[in-house]
């Protein structure tokens, strides 16, 4: 089956739908690169979700889910297939002490949410630029905080279209690693479990978090966010700048000097530019070292 025909069949399965023939992905990425998709939709709700899952699997069609991008590098020849970006689904409600948050809402919404509401438990996430989804995805966290401590049920889509709701005893959190990751599962929606608090006290901490976040990160650069996950008894960021790498760049990819552990889009970067230089950040760190540095950020597309 060709693009134009799997578009055409989209079209007509979802025909209010932003749809793409042949996407650039750098318009969807917070790095500002990446290949083209062959075919780019953002079903309107859970329901055209629903039938373009089913489609793809029916036709043996691959499918690649996007969120809001920011802990994705996308490889220069794109992604084939379907891209499905579930931004759209962003709908968050509360309910007493509970958030229910669909997939595609911002994270930082839902702390702003949880504070307006004299909530307290999402503080952590005020500053970290991606959805839902990808935070259940990656158990995103910092400042002592992540999302396994309060996430209490979710609604997920196996790739065969099937919904499924998973409670705590099921979602096997790890750091950056859970059962959606590991099974593939496409996240729809979050239940989160917060305490009624101060609102004062949930706002300083939120505003020291920001301003950390301000500080010591390279805010001024499109990146991917932290590129390389803890090493066991290390820190990345410290480990490579240890290894003098910090600054260095091939074509518009550099280590950041704000923060080692981030690589910023200097001068227009291409995704193989990034990918050479994380290659050469592991290759100089394993040999000074003897430490394996394995990449938190999600690596996707033609190679």
């Amino acid at each position: 089956m060709n693009d134009s025909q799997v578009f055409d069949d989209i079209k007509e399965i979802c025909p209010h739908a932003f749809l793409g023939l042949n996407e650039s992905m750098a318009n969807h990425t917070f790095i500002q690169m990446g290949g083209n998709a062959d075919i780019y939709i953002m079903p309107k709700n859970l329901g055209e979700a629903q039938k373009i899952t089913r489609y793809s699997f029916l036709n043996k069609i691959p499918l690649t889910i996007l969120g809001y991008g920011t802990n994705v590098i996308i490889r220069d020849k794109g992604i084939r297939g379907i891209v499905m970006n579930l931004n759209n689904l962003n709908k968050i409600t509360v309910s007493g002490n509970e958030i229910k948050a669909e997939s595609g809402a911002s994270i930082i919404d839902v702390s702003q949410t949880a504070l307006k509401h004299h909530l307290s438990g999402m503080e952590f996430a005020c500053g970290i630029p991606g959805s839902v989804g990808g935070a259940l995805i990656m158990n995103a966290g910092a400042y002592g905080g992540e999302i396994s401590f309060v996430l209490k049920r979710a609604k997920v889509m196996t790739r065969s279209g099937k919904i499924l709701i998973l409670s705590k005893s099921e979602f096997q959190f790890g750091y950056r690693k859970s059962v959606f990751e590991k099974e593939k599962y496409i996240v729809l929606e979050a239940i989160l479990t917060l305490e009624k608090a101060d609102h004062v006290e949930i706002q300083e901490r939120m505003e020291r978090f920001t301003s950390l976040r301000n500080k010591k990160q390279p805010l001024e650069y499109p990146s991917c966010g932290s590129v390389f996950k803890r090493p066991l008894g290390h820190f990345a960021g410290k480990l490579i700048s240890d290894s003098g790498l910090q600054g260095i760049r091939i074509g518009g990819a550099e280590v950041s000097t704000k923060h080692a552990g981030f690589i910023v889009n200097v001068n227009h970067a291409s995704s193989t530019d990034y990918l050479e230089l994380i290659q050469y950040i592991q290759e100089t760190v394993k040999r000074k070292f003897n430490v394996e540095m394995e990449t938190e950020v999600k690596i996707v597309g033609e190679e």
